[in-house]
């Protein structure tokens, strides 16, 4: 069923069930997720989230399909600024924290190698080309821009929830974000701009 074809009380429930259920897989996984509390907990039944997602995995999937989205479209890259960027990305883990445990998921149970969804999927085209004319352009140290891509995300979530040495949290004091910011950006700078 589409978005169109829903009425006004069909959205905001498809909506209850997509908060709800982010929140669950985002704790618990796809496997630990359970539709029961999701059903519950966005005050409809199973009849109706199974007509708008067809199955648990087909609700995951669509979970985690917008906060890829959202990740791209929230913090759209600036290949000049790539630490800059860096920061941003740190920032928005902080206020979703829920979007990176979602992808973890999806890692642990769906693809433990390669890339953790298949090429149809993939959303990081227009990043790579970026970068690609950022290299050009000699903004970027030469390399493999994926692998460039690779390294930027991976220093960004350095105190993200899958960090495995501290997981930081927005309650924290706004200095100690503002010194992580400041070593982040120096940090992504120093290993792949140029200037």
């Amino acid at each position: 069923m589409t978005d169109q074809s829903l009425t006004a009380r069909g959205a905001a429930t498809r909506g209850r069930i997509v908060d709800v259920a982010t929140r669950e897989f985002a704790e618990h996984g796809i496997a630990g997720a359970r539709i029961e509390r999701i059903v519950a907990a966005a005050r409809t039944n199973k009849a109706q989230l199974y007509a708008y997602f067809g199955s648990k995995e087909g609700l995951f999937d669509a979970i985690f399909l917008a906060s890829m989205e959202r990740i791209m479209n929230v913090v759209p890259i600036d290949a000049t600024d790539l630490a800059d960027w860096a920061v941003r990305l740190y920032d928005e883990y902080l206020r979703r924290p829920d979007l990176i445990r979602l992808a973890t998921w999806a890692r642990l149970e769906r693809r433990p190698a390669g890339h953790l969804v298949d090429e149809a999927g993939r959303l990081d085209d227009h990043k790579l080309r970026a970068i690609a004319e950022a290299q050009a352009a000699g903004i970027v140290r030469p390399g493999d821009p994926f692998d460039v891509m690779a390294l930027v995300i991976a220093m960004s979530m350095a105190w993200s929830p899958v960090s495995n040495v501290y997981a930081a949290t927005a309650d924290e004091p706004a200095e100690l974000h503002e010194r992580r910011r400041t070593l982040l950006r120096e940090s992504v700078r120093r290993a792949v701009m140029t200037g």
